[in-house]
């Protein structure tokens, strides 16, 4: 089977792009199960109902988040009753939502695991690796195909979740950082691994933010919070080609595609 990853979409010029093309390269890629990382996706802080529900439509089959995915209040009464819609796992306990979902989509048995890390980031989420060793061993084990979104700053625990779950999940992809890399392989014992996807979205800016904001937040005080860029929109992604019977990672590529609307 093959999964679609596409990461960090942000705001508008993210949304449309993954719109306006979702189809076409599905259709080129013969993809099976789409997924993207939906923490940005509302003027670049978190989702609402109504724009989850219209990349539902527009065939996005589950959204992963990460550290932005509360800073809009309405998304919390939504989070609670849609399990395709993942906040990390590794939350204090009582959170609203879902870090891990274990379902069926588009007939295939499928697991998805947000994680947040801890270096550089918020302090107040548990041990990501401790919470990816508890959820991983709770998968039933005819569920093969495995996803786990690792969103955090520092390469090197993106990195770390990899070699610690590698043969367990299917692929590990790191978000959050919003730059692509090109390191994306296949690790010892199976498991597809890449350390950030990039952003899905204008890259006329700072990561997705209008460099005139952002620069000011460097130069100035005080700042105000940055705006998203637009113009020159990128669509990063991968996609994994995954054995159904084992759930080991074949192959993966990377894709940077230009959105042509």
């Amino acid at each position: 089977m093959n999964l679609l990853v596409i990461g960090d979409v942000v705001a508008r010029p993210g949304r449309r792009a993954v719109l306006n093309n979702l189809e076409k390269i599905r259709d080129e890629n013969a993809i099976d199960i789409a997924v993207m990382n939906a923490e940005n996706a509302a003027g670049g802080f978190s989702i609402t109902p109504e724009i989850a529900e219209e990349l539902f439509a527009g065939g996005i089959d589950l959204m992963t988040s990460g550290n932005h995915i509360f800073d809009k209040s309405e998304v919390i009464p939504y989070i609670k009753k849609n399990e395709k819609l993942v906040r990390p796992a590794n939350y204090p306990p009582g959170t609203p939502g879902t870090g891990l979902f274990v379902g069926e989509l588009n007939g295939f048995k499928f697991a998805a695991l947000n994680l947040l890390g801890r270096v550089f980031m918020p302090p107040n989420v548990d041990d990501p690796f401790k919470i990816a060793d508890e959820a991983v061993n709770s998968i039933p084990e005819d569920v093969r195909i495995r996803l786990v979104d690792m969103h955090c700053e520092a390469t090197s625990e993106k990195y770390a979740m990899g070699w610690f779950l590698d043969g367990r999940v299917s692929a590990v992809v790191g978000t959050h950082t919003h730059v692509p890399t090109a390191d994306e392989r296949i690790l010892d014992n199976g498991t597809a691994y890449v350390t950030d996807l990039g952003l899905t979205g204008s890259y006329a800016g700072v990561i997705g933010m209008k460099k005139e904001d952002v620069l000011q937040r460097f130069t100035r005080f005080p700042t105000k919070r940055a705006a998203h860029s637009k113009g020159e929109v990128w669509i990063c992604c991968v996609v994994i080609e995954i054995d159904e019977e084992s759930g080991k990672a074949k192959s993966i590529k990377r894709l940077r595609l230009t959105d042509l609307h």
